[in-house]
């Protein structure tokens, strides 16, 4: 990858992320934690998950256009998404990379209402 592109290579269906850290700091755990509450409870085990240490993989940091951790990028389906700093609220997140319609309606109704509430 090159000039940030982002390929979709994934497996139809599910959906790719890919989690930049920095390092084993607690806020890059609180991170990943999130993310995979967020990927166990919305996305029901669809969802494939990597996490990817900024400071041990800088050049594929950089391949994606991130420049600060955590960021979170969704690979699959494509367009890609980013979204970046605290990943704690759920609801910002799904927003944020567009899974709207991987969570379903399940998540609409729970987080805070029906496609009324945009």
């Amino acid at each position: 990858m090159s000039g940030g592109e982002v390929r979709d290579g994934g497996v139809a269906g599910r959906t790719r992320l890919r989690l930049y850290v920095a390092g084993t700091s607690p806020r890059s755990t609180r991170s990943i934690e999130s993310v995979r509450r967020l990927c166990e409870r919305w996305l029901k085990g669809a969802c494939d998950l990597e996490v990817v240490d900024i400071y041990q993989q800088s050049a594929l940091a950089g391949a994606d256009g991130v420049v600060a951790a955590p960021t979170l990028v969704r690979l699959s389906p494509l367009p890609a998404r980013r979204i970046a700093g605290d990943l704690s609220d759920e609801r910002r997140v799904l927003d944020g990379l567009e899974l709207d319609e991987v969570a379903g309606a399940d998540r609409r109704e729970t987080v805070g209402g029906g496609a009324d509430e945009r």
